[in-house]
């Protein structure tokens, strides 16, 4: 387990198996690499993150994890993997799983919705850029990229 304290004073305990879990997931966060550059969404408040978002009744993690890459970036992904979970010892914690994806299609991105569109950023773009979202900016989300380049995932 990788422990360490986020922006807003929370620890955050981030593993790399399937559980057994303390807290049920409900949140997703999505990886998706192509051609290599990585899809982020840009949010309206917190900027530039990868996507993800709540579980909504009735659908699985991996259901989520499709349609909020879906909802956020217009991107159709496939092949959707277990990566990791951590929880956020929030006030009410709550727990969030890591998946990775590859791109299935790409759709015009029509207006906004949930955000004000999508970017594809290399790795040296994503380290660097201005507007990160806190989380991306966190101990844990380097250690997840660490992983995924250490993971055999073809990226």
């Amino acid at each position: 387990m990788f422990t360490f304290t986020d922006e807003n004073g929370l620890q955050v305990d981030l593993r790399f198996d399937e559980g057994p879990f303390d807290i049920e997931p409900k949140h997703v966060l999505v990886l998706v690499k192509q051609e290599n550059k990585w899809l982020c969404t840009i949010h309206y408040k917190r900027g530039v993150e990868f996507p993800g978002g709540k579980q909504e009744p009735g659908e699985t993690l991996v259901e989520a994890a499709i349609r909020e890459v879906y909802e956020e970036t217009q991107v159709c992904v496939t092949d959707i993997k277990w990566f990791a979970y951590y929880i956020v010892h929030d006030r009410i914690p709550f727990c969030k799983a890591v998946f990775t994806a590859k791109v299935e299609g790409i759709d015009p991105f029509v207006g906004e919705h949930e955000t004000v569109g999508m970017t594809w950023l290399t790795e040296e773009e994503l380290q660097n850029h201005p507007n990160l979202s806190f989380y991306m900016r966190d101990e844990g989300m380097k250690k997840i990229l660490q992983e995924v380049k250490n993971h055999d995932r073809q990226w």
